[in-house]
């Protein structure tokens, strides 16, 4: 009874939280809670009852945990590695599409250096500082888990039919035209804009990207090329030409929005679902009620754009983990301290 109570608390805590807004990595960490404390109550049930298929059923978890705490960090090292492989052999080898080998390379060591083992070979002195390193990789381990869980949780945003607006997030062009990437951002959003078409007034599209330094347009003149060619009318398109990243994509689109409609109007935006997560956090931070919804992406390029991913929100949080990494750190360094003068 006292589990189910549990698990009944952290499903009403966790839908409480996403309901409110679905823009917050705390979601993930919050779902998992209610995961974990189903799946314990669940094995309690299972193993309580008289029903064998129950039992099978629950022991299914601990064969899976025995089998990726056993081989996962290998299966995961050999499976980057192969993306890498591919990622490069379609898309070039370029720095951005080597992050999965360089994730692959770098739990390779980590698994040489559980094999070996260095801290036997030095004094149990430093055993503070490697207690220290353990807890920074623990601490990102559980926050990267937290993080793919608010990504995918936020996959499932389906906006009404009810738009003013919506935001096609610019990601560069290509000898100036529409590269595939960026193709498949503006067709979900003339596909959004069709479906709203056929039960509502359709929504004006907003075309948001500036001039780079290579190019002879601005990205959101060609994208607002491309949907014409499409079949969208002129007159139900905008241009927003001055933004250089994703924040200014949102805030300056924001400006439009507010210049045309007040503060009374709905909008989302559309942009790869590997950007759609981030993407949601900037619309946030520049003011923006927008939800947005992600086009689909190659599975040979979801790996790499993940990685990058996380690293921009780390960067975006990065005075946070900066002081939980700093503090960790420094009670290491003062525990070692302490031990090598009084031992």
């Amino acid at each position: 009874m006292f589990l189910g109570i549990i698990t009944l608390i952290s499903l009403i805590t966790f839908l409480c939280f996403y309901l409110t807004d679905p823009r917050r990595i705390i979601n993930g960490f919050l779902f998992n809670m209610f995961f974990c404390s189903f799946l314990i109550f669940f094995c309690y049930l299972a193993f309580s009852s008289d029903i064998a298929i129950l039992r099978l059923i629950a022991i299914a978890p601990f064969f899976i945990f025995l089998f990726i705490s056993t081989f996962g960090l290998f299966a995961l090292t050999v499976g980057l590695f192969l993306n890498a492989k591919i990622l490069m052999k379609k898309e070039g080898r370029r720095f951005s599409n080597c992050l999965t080998f360089i994730l692959g390379t770098c739990l390779l060591l980590l698994i040489l250096f559980l094999i070996i083992d260095p801290a036997r070979f030095l004094s149990p002195n430093f055993q503070y500082m490697f207690s220290g390193a353990t807890l920074i990789v623990i601490y990102f381990f559980f926050h990267s888990t937290n993080f793919l869980t608010a990504y995918f949780l936020y996959q499932f945003n389906r906006p009404k039919n009810n738009q003013d607006f919506i935001i096609v997030l610019g990601s560069g062009l290509i000898n100036d035209k529409v590269p595939p990437l960026l193709a498949s951002r503006i067709n979900k959003a003339i596909d959004f804009y069709r479906k709203q078409a056929t039960v509502a007034s359709p929504p004006t599209i907003i075309f948001s990207g500036g001039q780079g330094p290579d190019e002879n347009l601005p990205e959101a003149q060609a994208m607002q090329i491309y949907a014409i060619e499409k079949g969208i009318p002129p007159e139900h398109t905008l241009k927003e030409d001055r933004s250089v990243n994703t924040y200014q994509n949102m805030l300056f689109s924001k400006q439009i929005m507010d210049s045309l409609k007040g503060s009374e109007y709905n909008s989302i935006f559309t942009t790869n679902n590997f950007h759609l997560f981030r993407a949601s956090l900037y619309a946030k931070q520049a003011g923006l009620r927008s939800q947005g919804i992600g086009s689909k992406t190659a599975f040979y390029y979801w790996p790499n754009a993940m990685i990058r991913e996380y690293i921009a929100i780390i960067v975006m949080n990065r005075k946070r983990h900066s002081i939980v990494g700093g503090t960790i750190l420094g009670f290491s360094i003062l525990l070692t301290t302490i031990n090598f003068l009084f031992k």
